[in-house]
C-alpha cells in the first residue's frame, strides 16, 4: 500500500524535469500511474520468419541486428537510422526517421523484436519507422516454464508482437515511456483492494480489479481488454449513482425556507411579459415553484436549448422568493453573462419593484441591500453574506467546481437580520442549476441522478431556425458578400477565431503553458481583427473582443455592439455562453472543426434570437477539412439532437468539454450510451443500499466512495 501512494517525485526512474508533465496527465503517485489507462491498442501480430514476409503486411519479427548506423540526408538534413535484422530464414532492413539516438539504444548483435508495416523500398521490402525493443537472451528460466506446463506466463514483449497500449500523451511523455514505467510497477496491483463486492462482480461477470488492471494495460486478447474496460466503466457509473443517493440522503437532513406559492403573483408575472411563454416554460415554472414551496431543499436541473428561455423561468422562482422575504442569488460563469442576466432580470421584474444588484470582479454592490443579486464567482467570496438566502440559481452549472457550488448552497447568515428568524437551523437554500448543454437521457441518468430535471424542449414560436452551412475554401468571398449584405440591412455579425493549439496539444499545463495559450489566442484574434478590418470589411465597423481585455473594456465593447455601433465583432470563444444580441444574424466560425459540437451549438445560439432570419457559417481550415462532426451540426435542428449525434460520433470536442469529462475516458462513452447497462447499474446500487444503507457491510466500497466524493469534480 505504501508503495502505491509513493509520490512520482520520489520514483528513481522518473526525472524531476518531467514531473510537471506527469501531473498534468493526473499522475501524482504510483497508484495514479496504474490507473492511467490506454485509449487504444496497436495490434501487432505474433513473430513471423523474415523469409516469409511480403510488402504491405503488418508483421513482427524476432532477430539479431546485423548492422546499424545513422546519418543525415544531404538536402533536408533529416536524420536516418538504418538497421539490418536477420534470423535463420533471412534478413530485412528497418529505417527510422529523426531518431538518431537509436544507435545508442540498439547495437550490432542485439536480439530485437520489430513490429510495423512492410513497405516497398528501393532495395526490396523494409520496415519504416517500426516499433522496436530489445529482447533478453532468456525471457523465462526453464524452471518457470516447467511450473506452468511449458507455457509462458505472459508475453515477453510490451512494445511489439502483441496488443500494444497507446496512452493520451503530452509534451515529453510518450506511450512507449509510459508502457515501460507501468510495466515496472504492474506487480504493485496485487495490493489494491477491490471496492466492488464479490457478489456484484459475480452477478455482472466483472474481473477482479488486479486482473482488470493487468488486462487493460497488457491484454493478451481484445476480449480481455474489453472485459477490463467494461469493469471500470461499471465501477465509475456505480460510484456516480452511489454519490447521487448520498446527496439525496444528505439533503433530507436539511430544511429549506418554504417559499409562498402565490398563483395570483405568478399570473401577474406571466401577464406582464411582452411575449408568450411556451408550454415547456409553463410546465418548468410550475415544477420549480412547487418544489420551493416545500421545506425540503430543491435540487433541480433546468435543461434547455440555447434560446429556450431559461432565465425567464428562473426569474419567476426568484420573484416568489423575494416577495416571500428571502434573497435570491444568480451565479454566472463570466462577467458578460452576469451583466446580461442583470439587465434581463431588471427588465422583466421592473413592474414588481424589486431591488436587483450585480456583484462581479468589476461591479460590486452590497448583497443584503438587494432582493436579487447577480454575480460571478465574486458571490462566493468570504466577505459576501446573505442573511436569509432562499434560492440559488447557477447558470451553466457544469462550469463551476463542486466546492464552489457547495460553498454557495450551504452559506448561512453570519450577520443579524430582522427576517433571519425565518431561516431554520440547519437550513440551506433551494438550488436550481441551469444548462444550455442538452444532455442525452442516458447521460442524465448517469450524471445527474441527484437532481430532479425540468426540460425546456421547445423553442419560442417567434424563433426561426438558423440556417447552417459549411463553407468550402472557394466560397469564402461569396460568404463575405452575404455578410456585407446583411450588415447593410442593419444587421450585425460575429466572427469567432479558431481554437488555439500549442505544439499540437489541445490541453495546456501549468501557468507558463496557460500564458502561452492566452498570448497565442490574443495574437490570433488580433491578426483576424486586422484582416477583417483592413482587407475583408474595410467599409464596415469592426471591433475585437478577447479574454485578456480588462472587464471595463469588455463591457464597453459589448455595450457598443448591443447599441449597434459595431457591425462585426471578432472574438475568441468568450462569446460562447449567454451573449444575447437580437440584432446579430450572422455567426462565422473560423477553424470550425477545432471546436466540440456543444461549443459550435453554443456559438450558433448567439444568433437567431430576433425575428430576422439568421445564418451560421462554418469555415474549416484551409485544407477544407469537413468532418462528420461539422456535418452533424448542419443536420441537427436542436441541441438535444446534436447531443445524441455527439455521443454517437464521439469526436475530440465532447458534450461537456475536455475538462468536464476527465472522469470518463473515450472508452466509457459507449457504456454511457447503453440504456440497458445504466439501468443494470442502477438496480445494483439499489440492491446494495437496501442491504446496507450506510455501506458498513461493504467497507472497501464505503472507503472508495469517500475518496471519490473528495476527488471527482463533475463541473
Amino acid at each position: 500500500m505504501a508503495i502505491l501512494e509513493t509520490s512520482i517525485e520520489k520514483v528513481p526512474k522518473i526525472s524531476k524535469k518531467i514531473v510537471p508533465q506527469l501531473k498534468h496527465l493526473g499522475i501524482r503517485t504510483i497508484r495514479d500511474l496504474l490507473f492511467y489507462f490506454p485509449f487504444r491498442y496497436e495490434d501487432f501480430p505474433e513473430p513471423t520468419p523474415i523469409g516469409t514476409i511480403a510488402a504491405d503486411e503488418v508483421v513482427t519479427v524476432h532477430g539479431k541486428i546485423k548492422r546499424i548506423s545513422s546519418f543525415r540526408t544531404a538536402r533536408k538534413h533529416v536524420a536516418l537510422t538504418n538497421a539490418v535484422i536477420e534470423d535463420d530464414t533471412g534478413a530485412i532492413k528497418a529505417v527510422w526517421f529523426n531518431q538518431p539516438f537509436l544507435t545508442h539504444n540498439l547495437k550490432t548483435g542485439d536480439k530485437v523484436s520489430i513490429s510495423g508495416k512492410i513497405v516497398r523500398g528501393p532495395e526490396g521490402p523494409c520496415f519504416q519507422n517500426p516499433a522496436y525493443e530489445r529482447l533478453p537472451p532468456t525471457t523465462y528460466p526453464p524452471k518457470a516454464r516447467l511450473a506452468t506446463g511449458g507455457k509462458l506466463q505472459a508475453k515477453e514483449t510490451i512494445h511489439t508482437g502483441r496488443l500494444v497500449p497507446m496512452y493520451p500523451e503530452t509534451e515529453g511523455i510518450s506511450s512507449r515511456w509510459l508502457r515501460f514505467l507501468i510495466k515496472s510497477f504492474l506487480d504493485q496491483r496485487q495490493s489494491i483492494s477491490d471496492p466492488l463486492p464479490e457478489e456484484t462482480r459475480a452477478r455482472h461477470t466483472l474481473p477482479e480489479v488486479k486482473d482488470a488492471i493487468r488486462a487493460i494495460h497488457f491484454p493478451d486478447t481484445r476480449e480481455e481488454a474489453e472485459d477490463a474496460k467494461r469493469r471500470f466503466a461499471f465501477e465509475k457509473i456505480l460510484f456516480l449513482q452511489l454519490r447521487a443517493l448520498h446527496e439525496r440522503a444528505r439533503l433530507k437532513q436539511h430544511r429549506a425556507p418554504a417559499i409562498t406559492l402565490s398563483v395570483p403573483l405568478l399570473k401577474e408575472f406571466v401577464g406582464s411579459l411582452s411575449f408568450d411563454l411556451t408550454d415547456a416554460q409553463r410546465r418548468s415554472i410550475w415544477e420549480i415553484v412547487k418544489d420551493i414551496s416545500k421545506s425540503r431543499p430543491m435540487n433541480r436541473l433546468l435543461e434547455g436549448d440555447v434560446g429556450s428561455g431559461k432565465t425567464v423561468v428562473a426569474a419567476a422562482a426568484a420573484l416568489l422568493t423575494a416577495k416571500s422575504g428571502f434573497h435570491a442569488a444568480f451565479m454566472a460563469p463570466t462577467e458578460i453573462l452576469a451583466e446580461q442576466h442583470f439587465q434581463t432580470l431588471k427588465k422583466i421584474l421592473t413592474p414588481f419593484r424589486l431591488k436587483i444588484g450585480i456583484l462581479t470582479g468589476s461591479a460590486k454592490q452590497s448583497d443584503d441591500a438587494h432582493h436579487i443579486v447577480v454575480g460571478t464567482h465574486a458571490i462566493i467570496q468570504k466577505n459576501v453574506r446573505f442573511s436569509n438566502l432562499g434560492l440559488v440559481v447557477v447558470d451553466e452549472q457544469h462550469r463551476f467546481g463542486v466546492e464552489q457550488r457547495a460553498r454557495l448552497a450551504t452559506r448561512r447568515a453570519e450577520t443579524s437580520h430582522r427576517d433571519s428568524s425565518q431561516i431554520a437551523v440547519g437550513s440551506i437554500p433551494h438550488f436550481l442549476s441551469m444548462t444550455a448543454t442538452p444532455i442525452p437521457r442516458t447521460l442524465a441518468l448517469a450524471l445527474y441522478s441527484d437532481l430532479d430535471i425540468s426540460l425546456l424542449d421547445e423553442m419560442p414560436k417567434s424563433r426561426k431556425e438558423v440556417i447552417t452551412q459549411i463553407v468550402a475554401p472557394g466560397k469564402r468571398q461569396e460568404t463575405y458578400e452575404c455578410i456585407r449584405k446583411e450588415v447593410r440591412k442593419g444587421r450585425q455579425a460575429f466572427v469567432v477565431c479558431p481554437r488555439i493549439e500549442i505544439g499540437d496539444q489541445k490541453l495546456e499545463f501549468g501557468k507558463m503553458e496557460q500564458k502561452r495559450l492566452m498570448f497565442a489566442e490574443v495574437k490570433a484574434v488580433t491578426e483576424e481583427y486586422k484582416k477583417m478590418r483592413e482587407v475583408i470589411f474595410p467599409d464596415l465597423k469592426v471591433a475585437m473582443l478577447h479574454g485578456k481585455m480588462k472587464s471595463k473594456e469588455k463591457e464597453k465593447i459589448m455595450g457598443q455592439f448591443r447599441g449597434k455601433k459595431i457591425d462585426v465583432l471578432v472574438s475568441t470563444s468568450v462569446i460562447e455562453v449567454g451573449v444575447d444580441i437580437p440584432n446579430a444574424t450572422i455567426m462565422m466560425i473560423e477553424g470550425a472543426e477545432r471546436f466540440g459540437l456543444a461549443t459550435l451549438h453554443q456559438f450558433r445560439g448567439r444568433v437567431g434570437r430576433g425575428e430576422e432570419q439568421s445564418y451560421c457559417f462554418l469555415f474549416p481550415t484551409e485544407d477544407g477539412m469537413v468532418t462528420r462532426r461539422l456535418e452533424a451540426v448542419v443536420e441537427a435542428k436542436t441541441g438535444f439532437e446534436l447531443a445524441e449525434k455527439d455521443l454517437a460520433i464521439r469526436g475530440p470536442g465532447d458534450i461537456f468539454g475536455t475538462n468536464q469529462s476527465g472522469y470518463f475516458g473515450e472508452d466509457d462513452i459507449r457504456y454511457l450510451a447503453d440504456v440497458k447497462f445504466i439501468h443494470e447499474i442502477r438496480r445494483e446500487v439499489a440492491d446494495i443500499i437496501k442491504k446496507s444503507p450506510d455501506l458498513n457491510e461493504f467497507p472497501e466500497l464505503r472507503k472508495k466512495l469517500a475518496e471519490f466524493e473528495r476527488a471527482v469534480h463533475l463541473e
